[in-house]
This record gives structure tokens, C-alpha cells and sequence, in this order.
């Protein structure tokens, strides 16, 4: 495995009693009590280390992680780079990718903005509404087929009712905030983002090649147009119930019920000749998108599709475009202060584009056999105990134990890397980036529908690359997946004991493995099929327990005046809550034979909340805070950690901790689900 720099020269050092702990004694500051504020006691010393620079909004251990990830993959991309690599391979592919992303003279160079112009045909731009016609019927079409975003989204993934057959879905989309609540909400935070970025669209455009009056009416329009879609959208909450987006129609039907949109047009744009059932997700979304098509004038679709294109291109361009882009997006929506140096980003878009075939150079490098093996232990023993934990819930009755119990065992484990990787040799990469990201995008496309339309799902196929630092839990295949990039400190160290393993990685895999039955995982089966398997009674207990929970969240203060959402986090509280519940049974599990000594003055059981506590340290900026609180299902980094322990038994008994301390949450008001 690939092994932290830091890691290695700790092990070749004196003190080889830290490096068995696992924990490193100044990541901790001892001035806060652990009953007062967990958090800051275990991970103080680590905020202090490691102050924001310009760069982050957010900066911590996964940030950390991903930084000596990015150092790996750039000396591998690097070394490619300096071969003379065989035109069609891999290598060449990456070289070429990456050298283009770095040329800043040939970025910033007159020629280039001949691609940009070739792209957008700037030069047909509403000169009469004959060349506005063909502009949306012609250059649109080419657009969606290089991956730039429309009014709505079109994707091929598992039927969540038939999980061993892909199907086609439609999803709302054309939001380019991301989300409805940029542009409805009233408050003074909503209000200065809509009003940066009509100014960014305004300066975009005008950047482009728009005159200032075409620029400010493609602002105009844009603005209208997607406030009219987003009022329309379900909000990210909504978006949570996988029943409530559970459309699904005859190819008849959809056009029947839907007859505002050229489906026949549509799909044949992509060659998607055939198509014979599709999962329409909100379909309230979609009707206004027919009333978008219905009601605005050919020139402000023209508008709206053309800023899609621009703002998708912009990172991609010369380096005033990248600054515009990030202007708005890292300094406005983050409160970022300096944009990542060249290199990231052309590791970034390496990783993008090609990400498999990295990944392929990737785990030859830094991920040996014995990380594997040591991993799957790990997951086995993790599986036993939170069938462990299944067995003794009273809220469960006996036939739905051993449902859940079915399900459990009918995992389909990943870990570190696939067993067939992508096939990239339908992807031609060459000098130009706009050109190579543009193919990288219809790349993607072409090999969706190869792979997917009409066909069975693969079971093998990833959803991140080996080198993502991340996991994840995919209920339609009822699979979890841990790459290679998160198995190294502070997740994963081979030179550390069960204490830190159990309570790092040892949380994280039983974080996934408790997405299967969640408040959304649990309403798919052991085949990943959206159906009930609960009982009446079971789902009212379970419900009753997880409101505990989503009203502990929404009760705490992120900022002034701002509160956490306990409705959208709470899948991922529930599986953080999950994760320590089972970790911590199987670490017991794992020593009961074998007790493992108190080391810097720790017991083995303070280590394992120690260490899951240091994987969430970070420093965060409000603008970032702000932005998660409206976006990410995840909550904060310090509420994964004091909005957790105060649920867990094991954490009062490890640290001692009682009705004085500020943490403390009488027991009968405690979370009570694992």
C-alpha cells in the first residue's frame, strides 16, 4: 500500500511505541476536556498545524490524504511524460493530456481562441432567427454529444426495480448553481450569490467574444429561465427519497405524457435507437422544461445553451477564463482565496479523463498484495459484527433479522482496484485541451451507451478510481468498494494496531456497510431491488429512532444563526453512528483473546475514538460552511465526531465521562439504532 511519507520515516525512527499506537500525540490539544469538546481535544493540535492557506476552503485529513495522492500521481504522470510512449497506449494517452493542460503559452495563445470560436460559433450569434434556428438544431445536438449540460439529465444506470437490467433515466438538470435553493431563497446569502453570478455570466461572455448588451441579455436570460427550472426541481432532501423518484414509463407513455420535448430527436442524437422504458425522476421538472421550449424565444435557448457551453469550457481555456471561473465558483460560493497552481489541475483533469488508466500505473506502484488481504480481514470481521449487532436489536422482529441478515451476507465486496479495467482505445487524445476534454466528454457518452443501453448491469464495473480517496456503498448492486487511495494513514497503517485500524478504516467500512440499511439503503433488498422487506411495526421503530437522531442534528448551530439540516445528513449520520457501533464490536471481537496494552497513556479503547476522531480534522471557511450546510448530505467535519460520541456508550465508559461534562446526553435521549 502506499504508505504515507511520514509514516515511513516514523518507521524507521527511535520511537517505534507511537507508530504501534497508531496515534500521533500532536494532533491532540490537551487545553479542551474530552466531555466538553471531543473534537477539539483529539484534533486541536492538528487544526493548529495545519492553518488554511489561500488555496482551500476546506482543508483536512482526506484534503491531506489527497495531497500526497496528487505528489504520487503527478511523478507518475511525469514519468510517463518523459518517454517516448507507443501513440494509442495509455501512457500516451496521459502524456498528451497532461502536456496540454500544462502548455500556458499555447492556453493563452491567439490559436487557441480559433477552437474556442469553432466550438460556440460565436460568428452566427443571433444574426437572424433563421441562423438561431440551425444554431439549436444542429450545434446544440453536438454540444450534448461532448457532454455539455442541457435543461434536464439523461443517464443509463440499474433499474432500482429490476437491479439486474440497466435502464434509462431522466432527471431534472439545467441548474448551473447546482441546486433550486441559490435561487429562491430570500436570504442575504442567496441574494449575493445570484447577484456574482449574473456578473459572472456577464464577464464570461464578454470574455468570449459577446458584446456587452448581447452579454447582459444572456445573463438576463439565463437567470430567468434557470430561477423558472430550480422553482420547479425537487431540493436535495427531496432528492433523497428513492420511491418519490421512482418514474418509470413506456417509451409510448413517456412521449404521450411528455410530448413538449422531441424525445424521437433526443435519443436519436445519440444514436440511442430502441429505447423501450426509461425512469423519469421528477417529473414536475420536466413539464416546466416543456414549457421553457414552449414559451421562450429561440434566441434565449440559443443564450441559455451557450452559457451552458461556456461555463463548462471555461476551466479549460486561457488563464483569464480559468480566473472568471474560479472568481465565482472558488472565491464567491467557497470563500477560496487562491486558485490551485497549474499542476493540480492538470492532474485533476488526467484524473478526470483518464482515470482508470491511471489508476492502472497507480496501484503498481503503491498498493502491494498484503494491503489487500489485510483489508478483507478487516471487512470480514466488520460483517460478523454487525451481524452481531442485528442479532440483539429489539426493535427488529425475528423474520426481518433475518432478511437483514441475508442482505449482509450477499455484499459484494470491493477493494483496492477492479479486476478489468476501462477500455480507452476509442478515445483519442492529442495537443489541444479544449479538443482532448471536449473528446473526453463524448468519450464518456458513447462508452456509457456501449456498455449500458439495453444490456445487463456489470457488477464489476467502479464507480471511483483506485487512487480516489473515498469508499462508498452502492445499493442496486449491494456492493461496498474501498480503493487503494484510502488505505493509507490516517485510515489505514499496516505498522499500527487493531485500536487505530478498528476506529479509522475499521468506522469507515462499517460507515458503508450501514448505508445498506439506512433510511433510503434499507428499502432495497439483497438483489439491490427498491422493494419492502420491513415489517409495519419494524419500520415504525426504526422511523421513531431516526428521528432522534435528525432532531439531535437539526438542534445544533453550525454559525450564528445557522443550523445544521437533519433531514438531508441523515443517511450519513445514521451511517456514522452505524460505523462506530460495529467497529467498535468487532475491534472487541478482534482483541478479546489478546487485549492490547495502554500505550502514551491511552487504552486501546481511547485510541480507536482518538483515531476516529483525527480522520475528521479540518479547518473550514463560513462561505464553505454555508455552501455544505444548503448542498452535502455529509454533515461537518466537527459534528461527525461531537454530534456522534455523545450516542455512543463506549465513549462515556473509554473517557469517563459524566452528567458534568457538556457532552454529556442522558441515556434515554440517546440515538439507539445499532
Amino acid at each position: 500500500m502506499a504508505i504515507a511519507t511520514t509514516a515511513l520515516l516514523a518507521a524507521c525512527a527511535p520511537n517505534s511505541k507511537q507508530l504501534a499506537s497508531g496515534i500521533d500525540l500532536a494532533n491532540l490539544d490537551s487545553t479542551y476536556q474530552p466531555g466538553a469538546d471531543f473534537y477539539m481535544y483529539a484534533t486541536g493540535g492538528w487544526q493548529k498545524a495545519h492553518p488554511l492557506t489561500a488555496e482551500y476552503s476546506r482543508f483536512g485529513s482526506f484534503d491531506q490524504l489527497g495531497e500526497d495522492n496528487n505528489e504520487r500521481l503527478r511523478s507518475i504522470i511525469e514519468e510517463v511524460s518523459a518517454k517516448e510512449n507507443e501513440k494509442g497506449s495509455i501512457e500516451q494517452k496521459i502524456a498528451d493530456l497532461y502536456n496540454s493542460a500544462m502548455d500556458s503559452v499555447k492556453l493563452n495563445g491567439e490559436e487557441y481562441w480559433y477552437d474556442l470560436e469553432g466550438f460556440l460559433l460565436c460568428d452566427g450569434y443571433q444574426n437572424t432567427r433563421e441562423i438561431t434556428n440551425n444554431w439549436l438544431n444542429e450545434v446544440w445536438p453536438r454540444m450534448q454529444r461532448q457532454g455539455v449540460p442541457g435543461l434536464f439529465a439523461m443517464y443509463i444506470a440499474a433499474d432500482e426495480k429490476d437491479s439486474k437490467n440497466n435502464l434509462v433515466t431522466i432527471v431534472q438538470g439545467g441548474l448551473t448553481l447546482g441546486q433550486k435553493d441559490y435561487y429562491i431563497d430570500k436570504d442575504a446569502r442567496s441574494e449575493e450569490i445570484r447577484k456574482a453570478y449574473q456578473k459572472y455570466i456577464v464577464d464570461l461572455s464578454q470574455h468570449s467574444g459577446f458584446g456587452e448588451e448581447d452579454a447582459q441579455r444572456i445573463s438576463q436570460d439565463v437567470m430567468r429561465i434557470e430561477t423558472r427550472i430550480a422553482e420547479a426541481s425537487k431540493s436535495r432532501t427531496e432528492l433523497r427519497d428513492p420511491e418519490a423518484n421512482y418514474n418509470k414509463l413506456s417509451y409510448a407513455e413517456l412521449k404521450e405524457q411528455f410530448p413538449g420535448i422531441d424525445w424521437d430527436g433526443f435519443f436519436g442524437n445519440f444514436g440511442m435507437e430502441g429505447v423501450k422504458e426509461v425512469c423519469l425522476g421528477q417529473p414536475a421538472a420536466i413539464h416546466e422544461v416543456e414549457k421553457v421550449l414552449k414559451e421562450e424565444t429561440p434566441e434565449a435557448l440559443q443564450n441559455i445553451y451557450l452559457w451552458h457551453a461556456m461555463d463548462m469550457v471555461s476551466s479549460f481555456l486561457d488563464d483569464e477564463s480559468r480566473a472568471l471561473n474560479f472568481g465565482f465558483y472558488g472565491k464567491v460560493m467557497s470563500g477560496k482565496e487562491e486558485d490551485r497552481p497549474r499542476w493540480k489541475r492538470a492532474v485533476a483533469a488526467v484524473e478526470g479523463g483518464l482515470g482508470e488508466a491511471l489508476g492502472q500505473l497507480y496501484v503498481a506502484k503503491y498498493f502491494p498484495p498484503e494491503a489487500k488481504a489485510r483489508m478483507e480481514k478487516l471487512i470480514k470481521n466488520l460483517q460478523i459484527a454487525l451481524g452481531e449487532r442485528i442479532d440483539v436489536q429489539e426493535w427488529m422482529s425475528d423474520e426481518t433479522k433475518k432478511v437483514a441478515r441475508e442482505k449482509l451476507d450477499a455484499f459484494y465486496v470491493k477493494v483496492g482496484y477492479p479486476d478489468k479495467w476501462k477500455d480507452y482505445s476509442e478515445l483519442e487524445i492529442g495537443d489541444s485541451y479544449l479538443r482532448n476534454m471536449l473528446a473526453v466528454g463524448e468519450w464518456e457518452i458513447k462508452d456509457m451507451i456501449k456498455t449500458k443501453f439495453n444490456k445487463p448491469v456489470d457488477k464489476d464495473e467502479w464507480y471511483m478510481t483506485p487512487q480516489t480517496v473515498n469508499a462508498y456503498y452502492n445499493p442496486t448492486t449491494n456492493e461496498i468498494c474501498f480503493p487503494a487511495g484510502i488505505l493509507q494513514p490516517p485510515f489505514f497503517d499496516m505498522q499500527a494496531d487493531d485500536a487505530f485500524n478498528y476506529g479509522a478504516i475499521g468506522v469507515v467500512i462499517g460507515h458503508e456497510m450501514t448505508h445498506g440499511f439506512d433510511d433510503q439503503g434499507s428499502k432495497y433488498d439483497k438483489n439491490g431491488n427498491l422493494v419492502t422487506w420491513w415489517s409495519e411495526e419494524d419500520t415504525k421503530q426504526f422511523e421513531e429512532r431516526i428521528q432522534v437522531m435528525r432532531e439531535f442534528h437539526d438542534s445544533i448551530e453550525v454559525l450564528p444563526g445557522l443550523h445544521a439540516n437533519g433531514s438531508l445528513t441523515l443517511g450519513e449520520n445514521m451511517a456514522d453512528h452505524g460505523g462506530l457501533m460495529v467497529a467498535f464490536q468487532a475491534f472487541k471481537n478482534a482483541t478479546k483473546d489478546a487485549p492490547l496494552d495502554v500505550i502514551d497513556g491511552f487504552t486501546p479503547e481511547q485510541r480507536f475514538f482518538l483515531a476516529y476522531a483525527n480522520v475528521w480534522g479540518q479547518n473550514i471557511r463560513d462561505e464553505e460552511i454555508q455552501k455544505r450546510v444548503k448542498s452535502d448530505p455529509h454533515q461537518l467535519g466537527m459534528w461527525r465526531v461531537n454530534g456522534q460520541m455523545p450516542h455512543i456508550d463506549a465513549w462515556y465508559e473509554a473517557f469517563g465521562i459524566t452528567e458534568s461534562d457538556p457532552m454529556f446526553v442522558p441515556k434515554e435521549k440517546r440515538v439507539t439504532i445499532w
